[in-house]
């Protein structure tokens, strides 16, 4: 398949998109990890495989805008005491691939390794994520982002940070 340069460009811009945000969560940076949202923003993490309808299955999280924004708040409470200390993390991010694309929204896959060293011990966790996103004014904005983790089918640990 051969990418035009307007192909190529909006790549590089969702790429950069994908890595800030994932920084953004390594440093535990929630309120600029909260800006990236739309107001109508839904972030989703399945349980038991790819996920059927969220409203109809169990999942880890499936949060509106205002519940991401309620677990931001209760973080910065100090109160989250499975994240004191903060887990210390790093995201490695790879295969990002613009899944669709038109006027109103760009689909964007991408896989992940994420590395968290907390005093309960090291855990590695393993997705492939969907970022839907929306162009506001001159800037990428976050619609909805699916994350399903590789083993999300046997009982997790702890997963006290937003994946």
């Amino acid at each position: 398949m051969v990418f035009d340069a307007a192909h190529r460009a909006l790549l590089d811009e969702v790429t950069q998109f994908v890595y800030r945000e994932a920084r953004l969560q390594d440093e535990h940076a929630y309120d600029a990890w909260e800006a990236l949202w739309t107001e109508d923003g839904v972030y989703w993490v399945p349980a038991n495989g790819e996920g059927g309808d969220p409203e109809q299955c169990m999942s880890i999280i499936y949060d509106n805008r205002s519940r991401i924004a309620l677990r931001i708040r209760q973080f910065h409470t100090g109160k989250r005491f499975s994240q004191t200390p903060k887990s210390r993390l790093r995201r490695l991010v790879s295969n990002v691939e613009i899944l669709q694309h038109d006027d109103a929204l760009t689909v964007v896959g991408s896989n992940a390794m994420v590395f968290e060293s907390h005093g309960r011990g090291d855990t590695i966790w393993a997705s492939r994520n969907e970022h839907t996103l929306r162009r506001v004014g001159d800037e990428l904005r976050l619609v909805r982002k699916k994350v399903v983790l590789v083993n999300n089918e046997t009982a997790l640990h702890s997963l006290a940070f937003l994946i």
